[in-house]
């Protein structure tokens, strides 16, 4: 039997087949609470976010146009974290429980600290809409294209974003170095 690509499933569990959407759910809530937990920087409420873009998606499966699922899916995700952040905009924001793939095996762990908090306070300068960029892009590996389509925009757009908001996380590193 072929293993059936996210769009065939997705198709299904739009069609009414919800027991289809554990597959889907087995291979992307990983992806989808890391980009929310880089974002929130809090892991409980990355893990109810994360439920909630699931319950959104087989909520609004029938709203599913054959277009590539993960982009769908990282949209429900982009506007349930951000419903989420304009109900909160007051409450502080943590840095816990960042994960950085850009440590190498060789520094220590007390380097690694350093790095990670300078990287973690880099990142906070970047405005949402940067940070965003960049945790999709170079966290999560989503491709250009579909970046742009998850946030509206041209894929030519967001290669230049994503330049632009490296370029300044790469000035706000070495500011806090």
């Amino acid at each position: 039997m072929k293993q059936l690509t996210d769009e065939e499933i997705m198709i299904k569990v739009s069609q009414g087949d919800l027991d289809m959407m554990r597959m889907l759910f087995d291979r992307y809530h990983l992806k989808i609470f890391n980009f929310l937990l880089k974002m929130t920087r809090d892991r409980v409420i990355s893990q109810d976010i994360t439920q909630e873009v699931f319950y959104k998606a087989i909520k609004y499966k029938t709203s599913y146009k054959n277009g590539k699922f993960s982009s769908w899916i990282f949209t429900i995700a982009r506007n349930v974290f951000s419903d989420h952040y304009q109900k909160s905009k007051s409450s502080p924001k943590r840095l816990d429980d960042f994960e950085y793939k850009t440590m190498s095996e060789e520094t220590d762990h007390i380097e690694q600290n350093e790095v990670k908090q300078q990287l973690d306070q880099a990142l906070n300068q970047l405005s949402d809409s940067d940070r965003e960029l960049v945790i999709m892009n170079r966290y999560q590996g989503i491709k250009y294209n579909e970046i742009a389509e998850i946030v509206g925009s041209t894929e030519g757009a967001v290669k230049t974003k994503v330049h632009r908001a490296i370029h300044k996380l790469k000035g706000y590193y070495l500011q806090n170095a």
